[in-house]
């Protein structure tokens, strides 16, 4: 019974150290805005976009996370566990960008789409104000979203 006891809590401490880890081997898809390429990590399942972000202590600047859902609704992002300051952009089916919002790290303030997206690219923060990417902008290279 000890050994089983001893086994269990070896399991459930590597789960639970496994759970605040970063996810860094999600496929991955180029996109692009303008002149400008993006290298973004797919988060795809429920799992993957709820973990998202988290945990990681930094991000090369052109790389970014594609959070895209099966279907167009409104989305709201909070950044609990994420340590990066993130921008979000929500983008539309067709890769019009609906709207950007700048979410500050380890908060719970919500940050939503002004309108249904099937897709939010993250990038750290000020990428899409420094690139000059605002609502209205086309995102190419999109993946269809799985059925």
């Amino acid at each position: 019974m000890k050994n089983l006891f001893s086994l269990l809590l070896a399991a459930l401490v590597s789960c639970a150290a496994f759970a605040q880890e970063a996810q860094m081997n999600l496929p991955r898809v180029k996109l692009s805005v303008g002149m400008h390429q993006i290298d973004a990590q797919l988060a795809r399942t429920n799992d993957e976009r709820a973990t998202g972000l988290m945990y990681r202590k930094e991000m090369p600047q052109h790389e970014g996370m594609l959070f895209v859902f099966e279907q167009p609704s409104k989305q709201c992002f909070w950044m609990k566990n994420t340590l990066l300051p993130l921008s979000a952009a929500f983008v539309a089916d067709d890769g019009t960008v609906v709207n950007v919002e700048d979410m500050r790290p380890q908060t719970l303030d919500s940050h939503c789409s002004l309108r249904e997206v099937r897709y939010v690219l993250e990038m750290n923060q000020g990428w899409f104000a420094r690139k000059g990417i605002k609502a209205g902008a086309k995102i190419a290279g999109l993946p269809l979203a799985q059925k």
